[in-house]
């Protein structure tokens, strides 16, 4: 299998000429097929390939017609806590699941632009995270190594990218969301400053924080979204118009800060340091001029967004969510965001104060440089290593992207080498507010100089496939018995519907409560279910522990697959209520609560 990167500028350049965007889409289509094979937690939804192929005619018949189209022809994805109407949003939490009746702005600006838009992509939930590894869809790895994380939250999306499924794809980044998946899998990632591309349609994780983002395999393409995106929002109430005088930065002379030699910090990782320390000669050789500073100021800035008041911001975004079902919520997820619940409007506030000195002592930087220049991270970690320590190891990949946002920066994410490992290291071109363009086209000039080297084979080591097994009831994501299915590392495949031949019942005197599904064939209804996929030994395990009068048999679904999944024997009927009419358990749940 082979997997090349695709250019945003070559595909809408050959669509614009004349080249059919079909052909285009149904590339991406055939590479996704193949990619599934390696790694199918990248996708949370796909659009059915019919779908995607009309939106390549409508475009193929634009082009025709006279138009020329920035994004003709271009196949993109869209991290799954943005809005594309019709479609869920599931935030990879599929209690919170929802459909919106419009696309979100940036989508909205991107299909008008010729994009063709593919699907929506895996995150750390509620884009809380930094390692790709907390989504009951699975955690996507590294391109280049399976044995480490991809970086989050923004997994799938960069994921996507890197293996050549689409040329580009929008991610989040409130804390380096949009910034480590693209250090890890050498991609440019581009943070906008905030409010200079619309919001509206984003599930918020802190949303006086939040940027959309892309990434990209080159800056040149990264650019050509930017251009489509940077429009103010009157429906956004924290868009914000870019200054008529844009920044510039000139290559020579071009102070650039990097931090004080005891604030270089790499965790051990001796590569990352001397790729950092590479990155750092590079600039100075193409002219820049190294500034020492004490970043002390945004260390501490940062320490807000997860051990301050932030994070009742987070706590905002689903507090429903949280007080209802909190067992919905993924187990490292739902621990840091309810510790939201316990900030107080005095600590939000001495929080606000606090961060203001921050503000004014980072001016300082500015005063003595044109730039900061950062590794992206420190360093990297393993999927097996991360189990181990959830927290601390992701809290180490945010040290010097967590005060960005916090510190209204700007902020560019560009390769600058390669593990022996073969994962990816980074840098990040740090600016103030609207220093976008600038910081494009001074990394265009830096990289021109300095091509990085070519990208290490990607690891095709292929997929295990388990057993796909359709839940209906206690063990949805939310319910009391979902437990036994994230022990043993189920992964959601999807959220779906049987086939119109099922009934479901209530079973009587049963704890914790516990539906029955029954197919009758003609007469029955669609029930909604989850169905998730799990190694075969964890199957084993799981079905051995299935109960009487419940057992495991085969269960079809709508579009007409079979997987295994829940039925019941004809006791469990005994004294049971008939629920069809409500469609599946958890509309049975509120029925009860309401």
């Amino acid at each position: 299998m082979r997997f090349a990167r695709l250019s945003v500028e070559a595909i809408a350049a050959v669509v614009n000429a004349g080249a059919s965007a079909v052909e285009v889409a149904q590339a991406a289509l055939d590479a996704i097929a193949e990619y599934d094979l390696v790694q199918p937690q990248v996708w949370t939804l796909r659009l059915p390939a019919e779908a995607v192929l009309a939106q390549a005619r409508a475009v193929d018949a634009r082009v025709a017609a006279g138009e020329t189209l920035p994004l003709a022809g271009v196949p993109f994805a869209v991290k799954d806590n943005i809005d594309v109407g019709a479609y869920p949003t599931t935030a990879a939490c599929p209690a919170f699941a929802y459909t919106p009746a419009r696309s979100a702005t940036v989508v909205e600006r991107l299909v008008a632009a010729g994009a063709l838009l593919i699907g929506k992509t895996n995150l750390d939930q509620f884009a809380t995270g930094l390692v790709g590894a907390r989504s009951p869809y699975g955690a996507p790895r590294c391109v280049f190594n399976q044995a480490f994380v991809s970086g989050g939250s923004s997994s799938g999306s960069a994921v996507a990218v890197a293996a050549g499924l689409v040329a580009f794809a929008l991610g989040t980044d409130t804390a380096g969301s949009g910034r480590v998946p693209a250090a890890f899998n050498h991609l440019v990632g581009l943070k906008p400053s905030k409010g200079r591309w619309s919001t509206r349609g984003l599930v918020p994780a802190c949303r006086s924080l939040d940027c959309i983002s892309v990434f990209a395999a080159d800056l040149a393409g990264a650019a050509r979204v930017d251009t489509v995106l940077a429009v103010f929002d009157p429906e956004d109430d924290y868009s914000r118009r870019a200054p008529e005088t844009p920044s510039t930065l000139a290559m020579e002379g071009l102070r650039f800060a990097i931090p004080l030699p005891e604030q270089r910090i790499f965790f051990g990782d001796g590569e990352s340091e001397a790729l950092y320390g590479a990155a750092v000669a590079r600039l100075k050789a193409a002219g820049g001029v190294p500034v020492e500073v004490d970043i002390g100021p945004l260390l501490d800035a940062a320490k807000l967004l997860y051990s301050g008041p932030w994070v009742a911001e987070r706590t905002a975004a689903i507090e429903p969510l949280l007080r209802a079902s909190p067992s919905a919520i993924e187990p490292t997820v739902r621990a840091i965001i309810q510790g939201g619940l316990a900030v107080t409007g005095v600590e939000a506030f001495r929080g606000l104060y606090a961060l203001e000195g921050h503000r004014r002592a980072a001016k300082a930087i500015w005063d003595v440089a044109d730039v900061l220049f950062l590794p992206t991270t420190p360093t990297i970690c393993t999927v097996k290593a991360l189990k181990a320590e959830p927290l601390a190891l992701n809290a180490n990949l945010g040290l010097y992207t967590n005060f960005v946002n916090l510190l209204d920066l700007s902020a560019l994410a560009v390769p600058a080498g390669f593990r022996a490992d073969g994962t990816g290291f980074g840098v990040t071109l740090v600016g103030p507010a609207f220093a976008d363009r600038a910081l494009l086209d001074l990394a265009a000039r830096y990289l021109e100089t300095f091509p990085m080297a070519d990208t290490p084979p990607l690891d095709l080591t292929p997929h295990k496939p388990g057993v796909k097994l359709a839940v209906v009831g206690a063990h949805l994501a939310g319910m009391p018995l979902h437990w036994q299915l994230t022990s043993r590392e189920a992964r959601l495949v999807s959220a779906t519907t049987t086939a119109p031949a099922y009934k479901l019942y209530a079973i009587a005197n049963s704890t914790p409560p516990k539906p029955a599904l029954v197919h009758v064939g003609e007469g029955g209804a669609s029930i909604a279910v989850e169905v998730y996929e799990l190694g075969v030994e964890a199957f084993g395990a799981f079905t051995a522990e299935v109960p009487a009068p419940l057992a495991i048999g085969t269960v079809t679904l709508e579009d007409g697959t079979s997987v295994k999944g829940f039925v019941a024997e004809p006791r469990a009927l005994n004294g049971a209520t008939d629920i069809t009419e409500l469609g599946g358990w958890r509309a049975y749940i509120a029925s009860l609560a309401g």
